[in-house]
């Protein structure tokens, strides 16, 4: 199965709406790509796998289900904070990337899907002010370095929710967070999954 089909099988309950939205995705990167390159080309192939299905991970997990605020920082293309913000059309999305480029297709993807409750801005994630109910990146960096970046930005119950892949141990002892790891093959059998985790940090 290839395609947003595979987004359908996985997420069988989808509004038409979100179907729609979640169907145009590809043409759009595709369009943008051209423009500014975000995606490679290997990945634009593979882009409902490497991208969208990686990102709706976390919706799998179902640690969002309680949050209203979400920041998604260095979020490159817009990962995973586009698929994230049409599965969940209730929620406030804030996308920032310090590169203007990235954040420039984000925007525009953003508004071709109407998704009104998503802003996207060129910024340092070190300098913004606002708290949120829930902190995602994918594969940014380090977590001890992710923890000194946004530790001042995460609400009181907040919770941290990172896409990582490989042996993450280490990375979790260093950064002194006490964090749960779930390996994404347990919702997904795609080989690209294999290595690949759920971090989250309350």
């Amino acid at each position: 199965m290839q395609g947003v089909d595979l987004i359908f099988h996985h997420f069988p309950d989808l509004s038409d709406r979100q179907k729609e939205q979640f169907d145009q995705l590809k043409s759009l990167y595709e369009t943008w790509n051209a423009q500014i390159n975000v995606i490679s080309r290997k990945d634009i192939d593979q882009f409902y796998v490497h991208h969208v299905l990686h990102s709706l991970a976390i919706a799998k997990l179902g640690v969002l289900e309680d949050r209203n605020t979400v920041l998604d920082f260095g979020c490159g293309g817009g990962f995973p904070g586009i698929p994230l913000a049409i599965y969940y059309p209730d929620k406030q999305f804030h996308l920032v990337d310090s590169i203007a480029k990235k954040i420039k297709v984000v925007q525009g993807v953003a508004d071709a899907l109407e998704l009104d409750h998503v802003e996207a801005q060129a910024i340092r994630v070190e300098t913004l002010k606002s708290k949120y109910d829930a902190i995602t990146c994918r594969a940014v960096a380090q977590m001890v370095e992710l923890r000194n970046w946004t530790e001042h930005l995460i609400a009181n119950d907040g919770k941290y929710v990172f896409l990582k892949g490989g042996d993450l141990n280490e990375e979790i002892e260093t950064s002194g967070w006490n964090a749960s790891i779930t390996s994404i093959s347990d919702y997904f059998n795609e080989e690209f999954f294999e290595t690949k985790k759920i971090v989250v940090v309350d």
